[in-house]
């Protein structure tokens, strides 16, 4: 099983990179992506990307992950790629996940117009469903929403328990001492 992880550049280095390890130590594969083979994270972490966005075939992918950092608020009213992504994940009924600001992409798609959610405070002015500030992640059919870097554990948890069952999920938590 593989899952496609946006970074883009200023994207948030715990969010991105994080998520990516718990999801590699739980046996995902993860592939990031972005239109660049290049990106420098907030913390300027230089980090190589695996596949172009126009390269990657979502049908061949589990999931589609969005991590959040400053790079949301600089990019929500320019960027296509990302939305685009989103659409044809959303198109093939693929769970979608984000976290921090990464949550403003599905609520401009319209994807959290109708569901609890949860994402970093103040960034919620994209969505319209029941906002949930003081829920680390949470699940709601095919979205998972994460809400900080400080809730990455939590995020993490929620994607592998989606994708692979209770029975991983609990062997991660186990395997990194929460």
């Amino acid at each position: 099983m593989r899952v496609a992880l946006i970074v883009h550049d200023r994207c948030e280095d715990i969010e991105a990179l994080a998520t990516r390890a718990l999801l590699v130590r739980s046996g995902i594969e993860v592939h990031t992506v972005n239109p660049h083979p290049t990106v420098t994270t907030a913390f300027g972490l230089k980090v190589s990307v695996d596949v172009s966005n126009e390269a990657l075939d979502p049908s061949t992918y589990a999931m589609l992950i969005i991590p959040g950092g400053k790079y949301v608020g600089e990019v929500i009213d320019t960027n296509r790629w990302i939305p685009q992504l989103i659409e044809a994940f959303n198109t093939l009924e693929k769970p979608l996940a984000a976290i921090c600001a990464g949550p403003r992409f599905l609520g401009r798609a319209g994807l959290l117009d109708t569901v609890p959610f949860t994402a970093y405070p103040g960034s919620e002015i994209d969505m319209k469903g029941s906002y949930q500030p003081d829920t680390k992640a949470l699940t709601h059919g095919r979205i998972i929403t994460g809400r900080s870097a400080g809730s990455v554990y939590d995020f993490a948890y929620e994607i592998v328990h989606y994708l692979q069952g209770q029975t991983q999920a609990s062997w991660l938590k186990e395997n990194i001492l929460e």
